[in-house]
């Protein structure tokens, strides 16, 4: 068995983030609004200021970069407990394996950590693999919808906002 190693990324590894946000960019387009030709023209400090406005995450399998997510603070300033993921993106090789459970288990933690009480995770609603994964941990499916915004704001295409409870229920122990 491969071993998964999850650790938070500092501003010195910007470079390390770049590195695995454009891979994903590449592999998987159709998973984020950003595109990897406006990310690839990114001056480095705007690199810089991303590792200090969310916690990137990296998996490594056996030292090699696997995937990665992010924690940022929730969207609305009404919800001060609660955190968001996102950007979780597995390389292709290492997909099913439990580094995206690993990835997500790991920002559970961090945002428990920093005090948040719930954590929430935007997937796309009409991708049900996606739904049953976070599922899985926990996360519930909530009424907040949004447009993805993939070509769009009106491509048709929206999220469903699901949350992890992270104190004193079944879901915050996986």
């Amino acid at each position: 068995m491969a071993d998964i190693t999850v650790r938070a990324l500092t501003e010195e590894d910007w470079e390390t983030y770049r590195s695995a946000r454009l891979e994903a960019l590449t592999e998987s387009p159709e998973a984020f609004v950003a595109t990897v030709e406006d990310e690839e023209r990114f001056p480095e400090q705007e690199w810089h200021n991303r590792m200090t406005r969310s916690v990137r995450l990296l998996a490594e399998v056996d030292g090699e970069q696997a995937g990665v997510a992010s924690i940022g603070e929730a969207t609305t300033e009404e919800e001060p407990t609660v955190a968001e993921l996102f950007g979780l993106w597995v390389r292709p090789a290492s997909r099913g394996t439990g580094v995206a459970s690993a990835l997500v288990k790991a920002g559970a933690d961090t945002a428990r950590e920093r005090g948040r009480t719930h954590l929430t995770y935007w997937v796309g609603s009409d991708n049900g693999r996606a739904v049953a994964f976070a599922s899985g941990f926990g996360f519930r499916p909530t009424d907040s919808r949004r447009p993805m915004r993939v070509v769009s704001e009106d491509d048709g295409e929206e999220e469903i906002c699901m949350i992890l409870p992270l104190t004193g229920d079944r879901g915050a122990d996986f």
